[in-house]
C-alpha cells in the first residue's frame, strides 16, 4: 500500500476527527432504535433536526462564519438539506423498523460505491480497478448478511422492505456527500452551509411527518429526549462538519473509510443490546463486507 493512502489518515488533523465521527456514528445506529419505539419515524426525524438546526446556526455564529451563501450557495444548501437531512434520515429510521441497527449500518457502509461513481460523474474523480474489486467483495458480504436477516425475520417480506429503505437512504446520503464538495461548496464555510441545509431539511421533515403521521406526536419519556438530544447534538452538529471536511480532504470514496469502524461498533452494539444472532452465514457475510471495504479503500487515490 502506498504512502498516498495511509499517511493522510495518520495525520492527527485527519485521524482524530475520523475516529470521533466513527465512534459517535457507530453508537447512533442503536440510539435510533429507541426513537422509533411507539413514535412515528417521521416525527422522530423532525424532532432531531428541530433541535440540531438552531444549534448549527449558533455554532456558525460563535465561529464568526458568515451566513450569507448567495443564490448558488442557497441552491446547494437546498439539495444537501433535502437529500441528507430529510431523505436519508427518513429512510434510515424506517429501515430500522425492519432490520437490526447493525445490518442497516453495514448497508450504509456500502455508500463508498455510489460515492465513488457520483464523484466520477460530478467531480471527475477516476475509479480504480482495486476499488471495483473490493466493492464487489463487500456487496457479496452484504448479500450474505441480508440472507441471514431474511431467514430470521419474523414477518415475511419486511426484510426486503427494510433493504429498500436502506438503499434509498444510502443513495440520498451519497448525493449529499458528493455534491457538497463541488466548486460552490468549496467556497462556502462548512458550518454555514450545513446550518442552512439543516433548516431546509427540517422544513421537509416536518411537512412529511405531518402528511404521513398526522399532527405532532410529542413523547413524554425523558429517555426519548435524551436520545434525541444525543442524536441532534453529537450525531449531527458535532459530526457533520467533521465528516464533510474529511470528504474534502480525502475524497468522497476515501472518507467512507470511517464506515468500516462505524460498522464494527454498530454490529457490536447490535449483538449486545439487540440480541443479534451470529450464524456461519452472518459471520461469513460480515467478514466479506469488512474485507471488501478495506480492499476498496486501500486503492491508490486516482488523479482527478
Amino acid at each position: 500500500m502506498s504512502g498516498d493512502v495511509s499517511l493522510p489518515i495518520l495525520r492527527p488533523a485527519v485521524a482524530l476527527p475520523f475516529l470521533l465521527v466513527s465512534l459517535i456514528w457507530g453508537s447512533t445506529w442503536w440510539v435510533i432504535t429507541g426513537q422509533i419505539d411507539g413514535v412515528p419515524a417521521s416525527w422522530s426525524v423532525a424532532w432531531r433536526f428541530l433541535l440540531a438546526t438552531p444549534a448549527m446556526f449558533l455554532v456558525a455564529l460563535l465561529m464568526g462564519k458568515s451566513l450569507r451563501l448567495g443564490p448558488a450557495g442557497q441552491a446547494l444548501a437546498v439539495v444537501v438539506g433535502v437529500t441528507q437531512f430529510c431523505g436519508n434520515y427518513n429512510f434510515v429510521y424506517r429501515a430500522e423498523l425492519h432490520l437490526t441497527s447493525g445490518i442497516v449500518a453495514v448497508m450504509l457502509g456500502l455508500m463508498l460505491v455510489p460515492n465513488a461513481l457520483l464523484a466520477r460523474v460530478l467531480l471527475q474523480q477516476a475509479v480504480t480497478r482495486r476499488f471495483i474489486v473490493g466493492s464487489v467483495i463487500a456487496i457479496a458480504g452484504i448479500a450474505l448478511l441480508l440472507l441471514h436477516e431474511a431467514r430470521e425475520a419474523p414477518v415475511q417480506g419486511k426484510v426486503y422492505l427494510g433493504v429498500g429503505f436502506a438503499l434509498v437512504a444510502m443513495l440520498c446520503a451519497s448525493v449529499s456527500n458528493v455534491i457538497q464538495a463541488n466548486e460552490t461548496g468549496q467556497r462556502l464555510p462548512m458550518v454555514s452551509l450545513l446550518a442552512w441545509a439543516m433548516l431546509y431539511g427540517t422544513a421537509c421533515d416536518v411537512a412529511i411527518a405531518w402528511v404521513t403521521a398526522g399532527p405532532p406526536v410529542v413523547p413524554v419519556s425523558a429517555g426519548y429526549w435524551l436520545g434525541t438530544g444525543y442524536l441532534a447534538l453529537f450525531g449531527s452538529v458535532v459530526t457533520f462538519p467533521l465528516y464533510y471536511t474529511l470528504i474534502r480532504q480525502l475524497g468522497a470514496g476515501k472518507a467512507a473509510y470511517n464506515g468500516v469502524v462505524v460498522i464494527m461498533i454498530a454490529m457490536l452494539l447490535s449483538t449486545v443490546l439487540e440480541g443479534y444472532r451470529w450464524t456461519p452465514v452472518a459471520v461469513s457475510g460480515a467478514m466479506l463486507a469488512m474485507v471488501g471495504l478495506i480492499v476498496a479503500l486501500s486503492a491508490r487515490k486516482p488523479a482527478a
